[in-house]
């Protein structure tokens, strides 16, 4: 089930956010991965409408929405492929008819899903932090899709 973020979900989102961060972002280092947990409840969060994906009691996903924008989404690795990022980009979908996100072009797994989803390259980047190029993508309003 998806829902509002609520207090009690943030150690657990983080959690999922840091086990999903290592297998989709493996080039970031310590450092800045110990910085950006800190940053998600900080300075991101604040600005962003969260989304839960709630499995029993479990949280098994997140997304947030900045405005129309993919800030964040992420799945427990143990759980890709279960369908919890469509499910979540969905919902988005629900909010938004434009939805625009950026991924890491090293990324294959966010690629993968993000191209099988309908979105399109807008343009192409460079993320000072990590020193990696980062691709803006965009669903448009009459996309079709297809399952990630």
């Amino acid at each position: 089930m998806i829902r509002s973020f609520r207090d009690a979900d943030l150690e657990p989102m983080l959690d999922v956010w840091q086990a999903a961060n290592a297998v989709a972002h493996p080039f970031m280092d310590d450092a800045f991965v110990a910085q950006e947990r800190r940053n998600i409840p900080e300075v991101y969060m604040p600005h962003a409408d969260t989304w839960i994906f709630d499995d029993d009691g479990t949280v098994r996903g997140f997304l947030a929405l900045i405005g129309n924008e993919v800030g964040a989404i992420f799945v427990d690795p143990a759980h890709h492929g279960a369908g919890i990022g469509r499910a979540l980009m969905d919902h988005a979908r629900t909010l938004h008819e434009v939805l625009e996100v950026e991924v890491f072009e090293v990324n294959a797994i966010g690629r993968r899903f993000y191209d099988r989803y309908g979105f399109t390259l807008l343009e192409k980047k460079h993320h000072e932090p990590t020193d990696q190029p980062v691709l803006r993508l965009q669903l448009s309003a009459d996309a079709g899709t297809e399952t990630p």
